[in-house]
């Protein structure tokens, strides 16, 4: 369970960015965070996996507070934590198997695993991560000749791979046609409710959140506008958040 209590936080150039933000994702539950240019959406996702530190407030994984934490014991607590960015981000030039085997890293932090090396266990493992997202055909090939959807879905084994808790997914199809779009929501949705993952996912397709999410989050100036069920987000009130958001 993802657990969000408060958060606050002000950039140096006087930005508030987040404002009391509040929010659970529980097992199971595909959230989707919507909101305008600049209403905090990134910022909340880099604040709950602590590559930006809020000046106050709690991120609760599984009961854990990441805001209390530091150095080893932050890192470990983060390994229930997976993030999944707009870009891929894979190593073209490596097999799509060895990119998402890197995804258990985390749990190998010795020289060895440093320099490319994994337990066979582990090879396994992402063997069959990639067939929980329809690749596993793909294991043996570089990933520089993947379409964008397929780099993605690959991204999204690579962070199964983590075994993560709570997967955190920051515009994922922002860079992809329709039809990969919503091949990759239809993805998160069931890996939510088969794999029993709390995932909170920020997105601009007003329609993909319609169609995927179980409940769907507004976010205006750092705080939250509503939070409810999908069928109970009226039209109306999407358009008033991105209409404070221009104005």
């Amino acid at each position: 369970m993802l657990e969000v209590h408060h958060l606050s936080l002000r950039y140096p150039s006087g930005t508030q960015a987040l404002a009391g933000f509040d929010a659970v994702v529980r097992p199971g539950e595909l959230v989707i965070v919507l909101g305008g240019n600049g209403s905090g959406k990134t910022t909340l996702l880099r604040c709950i996996s602590r590559t930006l530190a809020p000046d106050t407030g709690e991120v609760r994984v599984n009961g854990t507070d990441l805001t209390r934490l530091t150095g080893e014991k932050l890192r470990r607590a983060r390994l229930d934590l997976a993030v999944i960015s707009q870009h891929a981000a894979l190593v073209r030039r490596r097999s799509v198997l060895a990119n998402v085997a890197t995804g258990a890293l985390g749990r190998h932090p010795t020289l060895w695993t440093a320099l490319g090396g994994l337990p066979a266990a582990e090879l396994a493992a992402a063997e069959r991560y990639l067939g929980e997202v329809g690749l596993a055909h793909l294991a043996r090939q570089r990933a520089g000749t993947l379409s964008g959807g397929q780099a993605q879905r690959v991204a999204i084994a690579r962070a199964l791979a983590q075994r993560p808790r709570v997967l955190l997914a920051d515009e994922p199809v922002a860079s992809l046609d329709p039809e990969a779009a919503e091949d990759i929501m239809r993805l998160l949705r069931r890996l939510a409710a088969e794999e029993n993952l709390a995932v909170l996912c920020v997105l601009h397709q007003v329609e993909l959140a319609y169609r995927y999410a179980d409940r769907v989050v507004g976010i205006r100036a750092g705080r939250v506008a509503f939070d409810l069920p999908r069928e109970e987000v009226s039209r109306d009130a999407v358009r008033r958040l991105y209409l404070s958001e221009a104005a």
